[in-house]
């Protein structure tokens, strides 16, 4: 047990309702992507709200003369230095003007996502439970509102072929944005819902963590009670809107995750509370399907060949890795460079990796992706210790243990699916990667609390 209670937090804080207000805004509209403006670059809702969350929490700690941090919010600020120390030296092998603005981009991004998990992580450990459940929520809540604009975004445009995006997105960010477009067949029009994310493999992959993060909860519900049917109608209405993202990534992220969740909770799948559910959502799409089924088999179709050109550019970016690194092995290119360099080779402009580990590789080098790598074991190893502060609670009869332990096992699958659909592509240098990045984190420091007492 002391091996578990590394980071007990001390006394709850006292409340502080304008910073924690400005904290759960960001925790919502973290996958809001969308919600952005071309002010000196792309700045976003979400950088609004979190520059907002960090300045209104220092000031809260300053007027308190309050400089602790829990021993979690310590590593993970550890971690920001040793971030923040790779790309400043990947900073001398930037070769131009280009490069160099987008290292800044790429700088600015990493400062507030850092700085924020680092605040975030002091601000739940010291809340306790009740705080943390409801970060969990808000963030999932956020990820539905999102999926839920999807689904009316691909109505209007299905039944309407009109673009929701001009009514309600344009007039506010004066951005073009509209749902993703995949083909046509027949005639028709192919769509492929990206609701507020700007990319329809984006939301799947966002959609991926957040169903098999809430799955294991979900399972160990008490029969009686009040949240199952909600969280088994938000699975499966959440499991819909991945299917319309067309996202193979994101699919790969979905069963990747639900691999890891197999093995723990293989008689909880056989059981009607996973089967009867996923009955319903499969005989639902069976009778939608049936109704053009020619039109769906073409599509499924076409997103289950891998040698289209589609498919070969995710695998043709990895042949860059010892390109660049037997150049500048050890920091890379440079922090957000790789559009730079790939528009040298291939002459294609503001191009992305398409993924995460090609982009640690060439960005960051051989010293800066292990450093990430160092940091996803610290972020399995705090899942793990969630799992085994569940563990012990079940073992003092506390009914804790059937949220805690399940929480562990969603964290982990939630880091597994995260990382399966990085392979080709790049979402885990986006907010929504730092939220649960927090959640991992954060779990062990807020529940040790319970074995204490």
């Amino acid at each position: 047990m002391t091996a578990i209670a590394l980071d007990r937090p001390r006394a709850v804080a006292a409340r502080a309702p304008f910073v924690e207000g400005l904290f759960f805004a960001t925790i919502f509209t973290v996958t809001f992507a969308k919600l952005q403006w071309e002010v000196a670059g792309t700045l976003s809702f979400s950088d609004v709200v979190t520059g907002l969350f960090l300045l209104a929490f220092l000031v809260y700690r300053a007027e308190r003369l309050d400089a602790r941090l829990e021993r979690a919010a310590v590593v993970t600020l550890g971690f920001f230095l040793a971030f923040l120390l790779v790309y400043l030296f990947g900073w001398f092998n930037l070769e131009t003007a280009q490069s160099l603005a987008q290292w800044a981009k790429g700088m600015v991004k990493f400062l507030l996502h850092f700085l924020f998990l680092v605040a975030a992580v002091s601000l739940v450990a010291r809340r306790g439970p009740r705080f943390y459940w409801l970060t969990l929520a808000t963030f999932v809540g956020g990820v539905a509102a999102n999926a839920a604009y999807g689904v009316a975004q691909l109505a209007v445009a299905q039944g309407l072929g009109r673009n929701l995006d001009a009514g309600w997105l344009q007039p506010l960010t004066g951005g073009a944005s509209r749902i993703n477009v995949y083909g046509a067949i027949e005639g028709q029009s192919v769509f492929r819902i990206n609701a507020l994310t700007g990319d329809p493999n984006h939301l799947g992959i966002e959609l991926a963590a957040a169903i098999v993060l809430l799955l294991p909860i979900y399972l160990r519900l008490e029969r009686d009670h009040r949240y199952r049917t909600p969280l088994a109608a938000l699975l499966g209405f959440l499991f819909v809107v991945e299917l319309g993202t067309l996202s193979r990534s994101g699919m790969l992220g979905l069963g990747c995750g639900f691999l890891v969740l197999a093995i723990p909770y293989r008689r909880h799948l056989l059981t009607a509370r996973f089967l009867v559910p996923l009955g319903v959502v499969l005989a639902a799409l069976a009778v939608f399907v049936a109704q053009r089924a020619s039109f769906f088999e073409q599509v499924l179709t076409s997103r289950l060949q891998t040698e289209g050109r589609g498919a070969s550019t995710h695998f043709l970016v990895y042949d860059f890795i010892p390109d660049v690194l037997s150049v500048h092995p050890l920091f890379g290119l440079g922090l957000n460079t790789f559009s730079v360099y790939y528009e040298f080779q291939t002459g294609k402009t503001n191009f992305g990796p398409h993924s995460f580990y090609v982009a640690s590789f060439v960005e960051t080098g051989l010293v800066g992706t292990l450093v990430f790598a160092a940091f996803l074991v610290y972020l399995f190893r705090r899942a793990g210790a969630t799992r085994r502060i569940g563990r012990a609670l079940a073992t003092m009869r506390d009914p804790l243990s059937a949220r805690v332990w399940p929480l562990g096992w969603g964290l982990t699958a939630a880091l597994v699916a995260t990382m399966a659909s990085n392979v080709f592509y790049l979402t885990m240098s986006f907010y929504y990667f730092y939220v649960i990045a927090l959640l991992a984190i954060a779990a062990p420091a807020v529940f040790a609390q319970r074995l204490a007492r």
